[in-house]
């Protein structure tokens, strides 16, 4: 192959060099149809019934490789679980870049790879991307930017509208494996068979609606942890979701880096889970589906919504020991560039 070492600032001038990068790389990774014609936008074909949903996200973590992922696999995870977590099938992305001069040019194929993998695995094609270069130490190696679209079918209404006392809380597998995979990896920390959870879930989810399940609302434990996500679903709909420490699951590994590091695995991201609300009358039947599909094995009901008595925390933490403390939004900076 052409391709230079390292990444240089024509990488991203609009010339040859851009057009080498895209036809030696980005091109045979995605194998897309609508990226094929390079054209000023993606001609995508016709969109089934529903809803279209749309989302963006932007992708900074540091380090861009990690055990389990890599910036590209987690940029292409995120955006199709923000769509899924929606009631949305995913049916195309943008993937744009933003590359440091200097950068080695292994990384970049890396993180392409990973996109791609991740595409693929969830069934979604990248139709569009974009690629600048940024001067030496304006930036940090790799960025990347993406954008996503989907349509909810007819008859697909989740949201924290629907959510209603007695709902279960389920949480489709282990909390803080990205959180801590990622923060032991910037510490240099030794964490044997610790990974990110990093991974596409849309078809995990998928299974909830083609099993009939009554979902009422979904979202997924990014930035601020299960923790946030429960506060902010208590805040918004006015009632309490309240969790269950002994119910909680948490791998040994996960729970070793927040002794060392002093973290709260709750309010660690997750990139391969969802918190689902589902009806009290469908949970069990809830948790058998998704232990049916390997991203949802371990699979479990943290917790219920109840109504919210007077003067009580929007999401409250039942503990082993006892008791019950209140679980707030994340404050401060928490965990920064986590993904």
């Amino acid at each position: 192959m052409s391709r230079r070492p390292r990444v240089l600032l024509g990488h991203g001038a609009g010339g040859r060099l851009t057009a080498e990068l895209v036809r030696e790389l980005f091109l045979p990774a995605f194998a897309s149809r609508a990226l094929e014609p390079l054209s000023d936008a993606a001609v995508l074909g016709e969109v089934p019934p529903g809803r279209l949903a749309l989302t963006t996200d932007a992708f900074v973590v540091d380090p861009p490789v990690f055990p389990g992922g890599d910036l590209g696999h987690l940029s292409v995870s995120g955006t199709v679980n923000d769509l899924a977590v929606a009631g949305a099938r995913p049916l195309a992305l943008t993937w744009a870049v933003i590359l440091e001069e200097g950068a080695p040019m292994e990384l970049v194929e890396t993180c392409t790879r990973g996109a791609a993998a991740a595409a693929r695995q969830a069934g979604v094609e990248i139709a569009a991307g974009d690629t600048k270069v940024v001067p030496r130490g304006r930036g940090d190696g790799i960025y990347a930017a993406t954008a996503g679209i989907g349509v909810l079918p007819p008859g697909r209404d989740p949201g924290d509208h629907r959510i209603r006392p007695g709902d279960a809380v389920i949480v489709t597998g282990p909390v803080g494996d990205h959180g801590a995979t990622v923060m032991a990896a910037r510490h240099g920390l030794e964490a044997p068979g610790l990974r990110s959870d990093c991974a596409p879930i849309a078809p995990l989810l998928e299974r909830l609606w083609d099993a009939g399940i009554d979902v009422h609302a979904m979202h997924d434990p990014t930035r601020g942890g299960v923790a946030t996500v429960c506060a902010e679903v208590g805040e918004r709909t006015g009632l309490q979701v309240a969790l269950d420490e002994a119910d909680l699951p948490v791998r040994g590994e996960v729970a070793g880096v927040c002794e060392v590091l002093g973290l709260d695995p709750l309010y660690l991201a997750c990139e391969g889970r969802a918190l689902v609300w589902v009806a009290a009358a469908d949970r069990d039947r809830a948790l058998e589906v998704l232990r049916g599909h390997p991203l949802g094995a371990g699979a479990a009901v943290i917790g219920r919504v109840r109504e919210r008595p007077a003067g009580g925390s929007p999401a409250v933490l039942h503990a082993r020991s006892g008791g019950a403390r209140p679980l707030d939004i994340l404050s401060g900076t928490g965990l920064p560039r986590i993904c």
